[in-house]
């Protein structure tokens, strides 16, 4: 069973005295313990897809399951969801770690006994423990950003939606945050990850959904994506200069010497004839041109705005 299944949704809003289709016919997958990275450009239809997701807002059309079950149709589903919303919205911030976890664990339908068991185990996994009585509003950016996920999962749901994990942290919480992240993915809990930090999605997601103008435009694997968009250029640094002869010589087999770096475009198995060219001259790297998954994002956005 998946965790979370998205068919064909569809939301029209009347603006202006016009109808505006902010969801057209958009279908999602997600299983146990995957992270889908659900990536679009501001008023491309993302915040309203995961609104109808977490049974905020209804579809006009299409349907909900989360592990089976419809949000829309039975409330009770809506506690097999977790959410860390950006900015920490989902903390009271006069309150401790402690009284957070306790407040929203009741809140999910656990009882006070098993809130303060589950809440302990999740303070000392995000070593907060020492923290557990100060105000979330006198904690660090980095803790109240683990505080916030911890709060999504004191009831063990099956699907969390995560808004911008990593948005204002500095290098180290970001690291935490994301450790935290793959592990709790390896635990079985599926993840929908909302970012614009897009280098982010690239390392924690294993599929990528991007939506311009209420449509899936891509949706695959992330290594795929990236594997479909990479070149056939190689850039080769070596050490030494390179003579006339082997300048020469390079040219032979289709390479080309620019800013004292060989680059050759043409197939993999080429690329050995012009590494002969280069020996013995020691290599410091060869480095094949793939692109990250922000220029594939921007050049699929515009792609679809100019269409």
């Amino acid at each position: 069973m998946k965790a979370l299944e998205v068919d064909n949704l569809k939301k029209t809003y009347r603006y202006g005295g016009k109808l505006v289709e902010a969801v057209r016919s958009v279908s999602l997958t997600l299983a146990a313990g995957e992270v889908l990275a659900f990536l679009g450009p501001n008023g491309a239809g993302k915040t309203t897809t995961i609104k109808m997701i977490a049974g905020l807002i209804r579809p006009d059309a299409g349907r909900v399951r989360i592990a089976g079950l419809d949000p829309h149709g039975n409330p009770q589903t809506l506690r097999l969801v977790g959410a860390v919303l950006e900015g920490n919205r989902n903390l009271y911030w006069r309150l401790s770690p402690e009284e957070n976890l306790e407040y929203f664990g009741v809140l999910k339908g656990l009882n006070r006994a098993e809130v303060r068991r589950r809440g302990r185990v999740l303070l000392e996994r995000f070593d907060l423990l020492a923290k557990r009585r100060t105000r979330v509003q006198a904690l660090s950016r980095g803790m109240q950003q683990k505080l916030a996920i911890a709060v999504a999962l004191i009831h063990q749901p099956k699907l969390l939606l995560l808004d911008e994990p990593t948005l204002g942290l500095d290098v180290e919480a970001t690291q935490n945050v994301k450790a935290l992240v793959k592990a709790i993915a390896q635990e079985g809990c599926a993840i929908l990850l909302t970012t614009h930090q897009l280098n982010i999605a690239e390392e924690l997601s294993d599929r990528v959904a991007i939506i311009q103008k209420g449509e899936i435009i891509a949706s695959s694997p992330t290594r795929d994506l990236i594997r479909q968009f990479s070149g056939t250029a190689y850039t080769i640094e070596v050490e030494g200069e390179l003579n006339a002869s082997r300048v020469q010589a390079l040219s032979e087999v289709g390479a080309t010497v620019q800013a004292g770096k060989v680059i050759y475009t043409g197939s993999p198995e080429g690329l050995y004839l012009v590494l002969d060219v280069l020996n013995p001259l020691p290599l410091v790297q060869v480095k094949k041109d793939t692109p990250d998954l922000t220029e594939i994002f921007l050049k699929l956005v515009r792609e679809e705005s100019n269409a």
